[in-house]
């Protein structure tokens, strides 16, 4: 047995010496300079970003937005800016910021109704603090079905946009300045041809339920579609208990008052003729 396994050991040494060592694998060539920063860049599709490809016409104007969120802040989150937005008559972007009084979780939502009759919806949930990306980011990006499309229509005539920007209540014996040591605070901005409307409310409850129609819409339209997502809101898109404090604070003589600092909402651009004939324009909120 020792004899048969050193002579299988010494044939082994022979066939080995009797190979040819590799050759040397030679480096790969440089990129081609004018490839390197010309490659074939796809367009992205409709769910995650509806108004891709548009440019600015002669006489054309984005609308001014003034909700406090840097361009550069929705491109950590994964969105188009909503500064740069281009929209034509008969469509409208509806756009929810979600932030928790207490952590650093976050959500962003943004619902895109086009002339087309198409809709869509951007969603985005992630912590957002400590380091210069999101953290544990989850991004919905989904066409709405159609019949979720004419709720969000309304909003437009909606009475809620004609609401000071920040508000105090006054629940009839003198205004109360809003403390949010725990719940959600909200900003919600209507973006519309030529024009856009931000309102910030606390966590207070009759405060939040007077945008309660414009967090529904957003809510439900991002909600079932991510496990993770939906863990951020409990109630989903229910607003049925905020919208019942604001409508008993105003069934008691109370109302909401301009905020300390609140701000005269962006001015309107003019909007040009369009060049595609048009079912149903938004009206002006």
């Amino acid at each position: 047995m020792t004899g048969a396994m050193l002579l299988a050991g010494l044939l082994t040494g022979l066939s080995l010496a009797g190979q040819q060592p590799a050759p040397p694998t030679a480096p790969a060539p440089p990129p081609d300079p004018a490839v390197w920063w010309a490659p074939e860049i796809p367009k992205p599709p409709p769910e995650q970003d509806p108004f891709q490809g548009r440019r600015l016409r002669k006489g054309e104007q984005l609308a001014p937005i003034d909700n406090g969120v840097d361009p550069l802040l929705y491109r950590l989150w994964g969105l188009q800016p909503l500064q740069s937005q281009l929209i034509k008559p008969g469509e409208l972007v509806l756009e929810v910021w979600a932030r928790p009084a207490t952590g650093v979780r976050q959500a962003v939502i943004r619902v895109t109704v086009r002339r087309d009759g198409r809709a869509f919806v951007q969603a985005r949930a992630g912590l957002g603090c400590c380091t210069p990306e999101i953290g544990r980011r989850v991004d919905i990006d989904a066409e709405l079905a159609p019949q979720q499309i004419p709720p969000l229509k309304a909003l437009v005539g909606a009475p809620i946009w004609a609401q000071p920007r920040s508000v105090t209540i006054d629940y009839g014996g003198g205004a109360v300045e809003p403390v949010c040591l725990e719940g959600v605070s909200w900003d919600v901005t209507l973006l519309i041809p030529g024009q856009a409307r931000h309102l910030r409310r606390a966590c207070d409850d009759a405060e939040v339920g007077s945008i309660a129609p414009a967090l529904t819409a957003a809510l439900s339209a991002a909600s079932g579609r991510d496990a993770r997502f939906d863990a951020m809101f409990a109630r989903g898109g229910d607003f049925s208990r905020q919208q019942q404090a604001y409508d008993s604070l105003i069934a008691s003589g109370g109302r909401l008052k301009p905020g300390t600092g609140s701000r005269p909402q962006p001015p309107a651009v003019p909007v040009p003729p369009d060049d595609a004939p048009e079912t149903s324009a938004p009206t002006s909120p």
